[in-house]
């Protein structure tokens, strides 16, 4: 299994930034994207953003298109997710996750999950 740990949440206020990262190990290669996630106190874990381990495609979210960017770090097993012009209704605890099979941008098709990072964004 592909085993994930993120770092790098915390408390910022609005239209601050935070970088997330995601440290994976373990069988990566049979995970081509990578993506991230978040939920919300009392809402459904949402797709955020997903990239491909090759080719570095990225996909978005709507609303978080133009603020946020997913990279990564081929070499170092490492995604990433720069967060600009944070709003509080970015608060939530975002989970890393490898793609397993089919579409990209539904939680029910990515295998391993992180134990996510909480996300607080105050006005």
């Amino acid at each position: 299994q592909v085993q994930l740990v993120e770092s790098g949440g915390g408390l910022v206020q609005a239209g601050g930034s935070l970088r997330l990262s995601c440290a994976a190990s373990g069988r990566t290669f049979n995970s081509a994207f990578m993506g991230w996630f978040r939920q919300a106190p009392g809402q459904e874990r949402e797709f955020v953003a997903v990239i491909s381990w090759g080719g570095g495609n990225t996909y978005y979210a709507d609303s978080v298109k133009g603020r946020f960017t997913i990279s990564r770090d081929s070499a170092k097993n490492t995604v990433y997710l720069q967060m600009n012009s944070l709003k509080p209704e970015d608060t939530a605890v975002y989970y890393c996750a490898a793609h397993s099979h089919g579409t990209i941008y539904e939680r029910e098709n990515f295998g391993s999950w992180g134990q996510g990072t909480q996300v607080t964004v105050s006005s």
